[in-house]
């Protein structure tokens, strides 16, 4: 069983090292209870992740890979809401791994950056150009932003 711990932020400026990044398709089946069912394709791969409700800044994480044609097929057919489109670029900084999330499609314009902890009181050391923690903001889930995506967000 996995246990994802992470604090989300938005960003400052845009000076973070950029790398190769890679572009991501995301969406999400219905659920009950505070579950997440998502269906990804990233790097030529499809993955299916199961997310328990967050509880803090953690909660239960289960992910799998799946042939690429099944995940488009379920992209198109059975995900509800809008697919989140972004391109990611990992950032090692001061010791942490940061996934700088550069979002297109309806959520153009919006751009986050995640840290993975391995505990929640973890001391994390922010970068120059993170800004503001919207870990608890729910609007900035990918599950919300296929629901309501940031270009119709009262800005």
């Amino acid at each position: 069983m996995g246990t994802e711990i992470e604090r989300k932020f938005l960003l400052r400026t845009f000076d973070y090292p950029k790398n190769n990044g890679v572009a991501y398709r995301q969406g999400y089946l219905p659920t009950e209870k505070g579950t997440t069912v998502r269906i990804r394709t990233c790097g030529g791969v499809g993955f299916i992740t199961i997310k328990g409700a967050t509880v803090g800044l953690s909660r239960k994480e289960y992910e799998y890979p799946i042939p690429l044609a099944d995940a488009n097929e379920m992209l198109s057919s059975l995900c509800v809401g809008h697919i989140v489109e972004k391109v990611r670029y990992r950032v090692r900084q001061d010791g942490a791994i940061w996934e700088v999330d550069e979002f297109q499609g309806e959520n153009k314009g919006l751009v986050v950056a995640e840290v993975e902890l391995s505990s929640a009181d973890q001391r994390v050391i922010l970068p120059d150009w993170v800004g503001e923690d919207v870990s608890s903001d729910p609007r900035y889930t990918n599950l919300a932003l296929s629901q309501t995506p940031y270009r119709y967000w009262n800005k």
